[in-house]
C-alpha cells in the first residue's frame, strides 16, 4: 500500500529553489505515508535504514548535480539501495532562456543533473519509479517560474499512482 510509505527527499540548493520543490515534493510524499525532507548535509547513513522511497534533487550546475550530492551518491555502498523506489530531480534554466546559443547546445548534449542522480541511484540498486525530472527557474538565480512547485507535487502523485 503506497500510504504507508516511509520517504526521504534529500536536496542540495543554491538560492532555495531546489529546496522549495524539494519541501513540495516532500509535502506530497507526506500524504501518502511519513516523509522526511532534508539538506544534503544532513544526512546520515541511518537516514537511509527502512526508507521505501529516495527522492533526490540538485541544482543543475556545469550540466551536473552539486559535488555534495555526488559524494552522497558515491558515499552509497553498492546494493544498498535494494527494494528502495528512488526518483531524480533538478532545478534548471528553460532552453529558451539561457542566454547563450552555445551553452543552449550544451546543456541539450550533456543533460542537467536528474539524469546522472537517477543513474547512480540505480547503480546503487535502487528502482527507479519515475522518470528523471527537471524544474525551470528564471535566470540564473531563480525564482521558480510559475506552477512548478505544483508541477513537483503533480509528478510525485503520478509516481504514487502506478
Amino acid at each position: 500500500d503506497p500510504r504507508r510509505n516511509k520517504a526521504l527527499v534529500v536536496y542540495d540548493s543554491f538560492y532555495g529553489n531546489t529546496k522549495q520543490v524539494a519541501l513540495a515534493i516532500g509535502d506530497s510524499l507526506a500524504s501518502f505515508g511519513s516523509c522526511d525532507t532534508l539538506h544534503v548535509d544532513e544526512i546520515t547513513p541511518e537516514h537511509l535504514k527502512g526508507i521505501d522511497i529516495l527522492i533526490v534533487g540538485s541544482p543543475t550546475r556545469a550540466f551536473r548535480p552539486t559535488k555534495s550530492i555526488s559524494s552522497l551518491l558515491d558515499g552509497i555502498p553498492q546494493g544498498a539501495l535494494k527494494g528502495i523506489g528512488v526518483a531524480a530531480f533538478d532545478t534548471r534554466m528553460a532552453q529558451a532562456d539561457v542566454p547563450s546559443r552555445l551553452l543552449r547546445v550544451m546543456a541539450r548534449l550533456f543533460g542537467y543533473a536528474a539524469k546522472p542522480i537517477a543513474h547512480k541511484l540505480v547503480k546503487k540498486g535502487g528502482t527507479l519509479i519515475a522518470e528523471p525530472e527537471g524544474f525551470f527557474v528564471a535566470g540564473l538565480e531563480g525564482p521558480l517560474k510559475d506552477n512548478e512547485l505544483q508541477r513537483a507535487s503533480a509528478w510525485v502523485e503520478s509516481v504514487l499512482k502506478t
